[in-house]
């Protein structure tokens, strides 16, 4: 008996006096013992780095299933030869960086991406180069990760025929910063994606969109740039999200918009720019955001409101040289328009407190008629115009007569960001 217990106890304290083997670092180059990505990946053990030297190496459905770092040195290179994924993270706590990755998959039934991540935690993918792929990224039922300083670059000119940048499904926790994301379908894809930010990311000539998410909740997107997208932003069936100083630049189209906000509940659209976009915000059926601080300049139309849309707060913004700065599909309004700078205001600040003495009518008949029939926009110049607009001013019968800024600024409102 006391043998049994003394054998006992030694394998209870064993594990106290037993270091933990150390954290090695497998070179994988052409002359190295291990020459082969594969080889390098099979005699890792947990937490062991991986390190690729310069060169091209075979990257097809190459399958990580251990916590391990893979890292490339510069102008390490895995070519998936167009067959199917390059990496497949199968496991928690998994770091891939300074790799370049050309030559994934392409198909039409199955989501090819260069980078896959299924059902993992606590994973890094950082500084990466990833060219021409289907899906650059593709991220499902993940969680608490972060995806960085990345380029991830394609030149697709068909949806059909092209992936997202980075595609996130069902995950949470994720951070998506500082990517450089181009010539794809969408730059960044959400869907069901919770507790995530989405910061300083640059979105430029993607096909659809330069970030679109759905039915994401408790999200936010800062300092993001969207240049050049056939529509900058679609948040979509979403509610408690924050959308703060970005940039919505050239995103121009007969149907481009900077930010498309469909069935919204509860966000914050504070200290952005919109210049030159076809619409600057388009909104339909959203419900509870606070418009504040932003920058709407020389765009087609500044804000596009489309039926049920309620409760909504549009403050100290700034409207510039638009062609319209706000239009409406309804008579009816139950949104607020308050302190706003309107370079079109021609009224007059008496008192000298900074604020127009005389209400500002943002809607004007001319925007009403051309939601009826584009085709009038050719008129836009014409003095008919001004004259209609001034009788509907003076008494509004198609316009919503209770939409009216009653203390509109009399200088443009300066903000601290870059403009």
């Amino acid at each position: 008996m006391r043998l049994r217990n003394l054998a006992i106890l030694y394998f209870l304290i064993l594990p106290f006096f037993v270091r933990a083997s150390p954290v090695a670092t497998i070179r994988v180059c052409k002359d190295c013992e291990v020459r082969t990505i594969t080889q390098g990946l099979e005699a890792a053990s947990a937490h062991d780095t991986v390190l690729i030297e310069k060169g091209t190496y075979e990257g097809v459905a190459l399958e990580i299933r251990k916590p391990v770092t893979l890292m490339g040195k510069e102008g390490a290179i895995l070519d998936g030869k167009s067959q199917s994924y390059i990496l497949r993270i199968l496991s928690d706590s998994v770091n891939v960086s300074g790799l370049t990755l050309i030559n994934a998959g392409r198909s039409y039934t199955r989501d090819y991406a260069a980078i896959y991540l299924s059902r993992v935690k606590h994973f890094s993918i950082i500084n990466n180069v990833i060219r021409d792929p289907f899906f650059g990224i593709l991220i499902e039922k993940s969680h608490k990760g972060i995806i960085s300083g990345n380029l991830v670059t394609s030149n697709r000119i068909r949806e059909d025929d092209s992936g997202n940048g980075v595609h996130a499904w069902h995950c949470s926790g994720l951070t998506i910063r500082n990517n450089e994301l181009s010539g794809l379908r969408d730059g960044i894809y959400l869907e069901f994606v919770e507790q995530s930010s989405i910061e300083d990311n640059n979105s430029h000539n993607n096909i659809r969109y330069g970030l679109h998410f759905m039915f994401s909740n408790h999200d936010k997107y800062l300092r993001n740039i969207f240049r050049e997208n056939g529509a900058g932003v679609a948040v979509m069936f979403s509610k408690f999200i924050e959308m703060k100083e970005n940039r919505f630049v050239q995103n121009w189209g007969t149907a481009s918009y900077g930010l498309l906000l469909k069935e919204i509940y509860d966000a914050e659209v504070e200290g952005n720019t919109f210049h030159e976009n076809t619409i600057g915000i388009f909104i339909e059926g959203s419900t509870r955001i606070n418009y504040t601080g932003n920058h709407l300049e020389r765009n087609g139309w500044a804000i596009k409101v489309s039926g049920g849309c309620y409760l909504n707060i549009f403050s100290a913004n700034n409207f510039l040289s638009n062609s319209f700065d706000v239009s409406y599909n309804t008579k009816m309004n139950d949104n607020r328009f308050e302190g706003n700078y309107w370079s079109g205001y021609s009224g007059y600040d008496i008192d000298k407190d900074g604020v127009g003495d005389v209400p500002y009518r943002p809607v004007k008949l001319f925007s009403y008629i051309v939601n009826k029939t584009p085709e009038n926009i050719i008129l836009l110049r014409s003095l008919f115009v001004d004259i209609i607009n001034f009788s509907e001013k003076v008494s509004p019968v198609f316009t919503p007569d209770d939409l009216i800024d009653n203390t509109p600024a009399m200088k443009r409102l300066d903000y601290d960001q870059n403009r």
